[in-house]
């Protein structure tokens, strides 16, 4: 598969997150230059249709709504904001929702599945880790304490829970869960307490990592096994699995790399995970039947 280059970007400074939309029509890229830039794909063309602007310090993460809840897209930025955004007809952008609750640079900004509502997860350099949600034609946060010296990375649980493709018992409808990683060298899960009406861990900090953790990565899967992937600067990533019978015991396997990792991905199907790191290389990792993590391929460009 070639791929398609955009080298007219717009942008004057150095891009730090370029993402498709739920259709793959639509590509939306942010940069130091504090601006996020919106372009139509089609086909091996692609054409610039819209400049947003705001933010007062680079913007390092944007992230797409699924479109069940219309076309909204959140960036985050150095600046400690997070801005939510929405193209009304005839394709007018505008800027619904401003959340200055962060006292540092807002690392990372990641929208639950769309089965959990209309929910987005940030994590700041403060710590914080702050989760914002549109109800009843609001939006409402909470605000919490989750790595003492920076949060750098979060990522949603799949909304059902582990094995409930498999088992009609271990169906217990939606679950609002996600992992966040930080600059304490650990990886933490948080779930929601109806009854505190907040985030609670879930479970005892997952440790290991003997350097920040830069980014973790919650598989989509819901077969019999949960995992969660995270990079960190020690040069490792960790794959943490639980099992549907077990799912508050995590374990861990290490990968060893040459280079700082810098960021994880699973496919959408859950089994195959991408890893990026200060090599300039992405390698994809498989599980094989006796649960050993391979490396089936490496991209250089």
């Amino acid at each position: 598969m070639a791929a398609q280059v955009i080298s007219d970007s717009g942008h004057n400074d150095m891009i730090h997150d370029a993402v498709l939309d739920y259709y793959g029509r639509r590509l939306a890229t942010c940069s130091s230059d504090k601006t996020i830039r919106i372009f139509e794909v089609e086909g091996e063309t692609h054409k610039l249709t819209e400049t947003l602007r705001g933010h007062e310090g680079a913007i390092w993460c944007i992230s797409w709504a699924h479109p069940k809840y219309g076309t909204i897209l959140a960036s985050s930025s150095y600046d400690g904001k997070i801005f939510i955004w929405r193209e009304s007809p005839p394709s007018t952008w505008s800027r619904v929702f401003e959340f200055a609750g962060h006292t540092a640079s807002v690392n990372i900004v990641s929208w639950a599945p769309h089965e959990a509502g209309c929910v987005l997860a940030a994590a700041s350099s403060d710590g914080n880790v702050s989760v914002l949600e549109f109800a009843d034609n609001a939006w409402t946060n909470t605000i919490f304490q989750a790595h003492g010296i920076g949060a750098n990375a979060v990522s949603w649980a799949p909304a059902g829970a582990p094995g409930s493709l498999v088992s009609k018992a271990q169906a217990q409808g939606v679950v609002r869960r996600f992992a966040s990683g930080g600059s304490d060298n650990l990886v933490k899960i948080w779930e929601w307490s109806p009854e505190q009406k907040t985030y609670i861990p879930s479970h005892a900090p997952l440790s290991g990592h003997t350097d920040w953790v830069r980014d973790v990565a919650w598989s989509p899967s819901l077969l019999s096994k949960s995992y969660i992937a995270s990079a960190s600067q020690d040069k490792t990533v960790r794959i943490w699995t639980s099992t549907a019978a077990a799912p508050n015991e995590w374990t861990s396997t290490s990968l060893q790399f040459d280079a700082v990792t810098w960021r994880v991905s699973w496919s959408l199907s859950g089994n195959v995970l991408a890893v990026s790191g200060g090599d300039n290389k992405v390698t994809l990792w498989k599980e094989n039947l006796k649960g050993q993590w391979e490396k089936v391929r490496t991209i250089e460009e």
